[in-house]
């Protein structure tokens, strides 16, 4: 029966492929990343007139002893120094 409700509401087959209505992980405050993960904190970029982006600024584990205790300042200059970014672009239902 599952092909043929797939064959009536093909929408049905994207909700379960990439199941975007969940939103995951359950109870998590995602605008407080350093409960979830050390070293990381949420910033804002404002990337065009009425469009603002949240990200999660993580630095590497070798840098973790000089970012204990540290402030939000802190984070947005070590974007500007020599190291290396990665992006990582994710989301889902809840948090897209």
């Amino acid at each position: 029966s599952v092909p043929f409700l797939i064959r009536l509401f093909p929408a049905l087959l994207s909700k379960f492929v990439f199941l975007n209505f969940l939103t995951l992980p359950f109870l998590a405050d995602l605008q407080r990343p350093e409960l979830l993960l050390n070293n990381t904190v949420n910033l804002y970029l404002d990337t065009e007139p009425g469009v603002t982006v949240g990200i999660w600024h993580t630095v590497p584990g070798s840098r973790g002893a000089e970012a204990q205790g540290k402030d939000q300042r802190w984070y947005e200059e070590a974007l500007g120094d020599a190291h290396p970014i990665i992006i990582y672009l994710h989301g889902n239902g809840g948090t897209r």
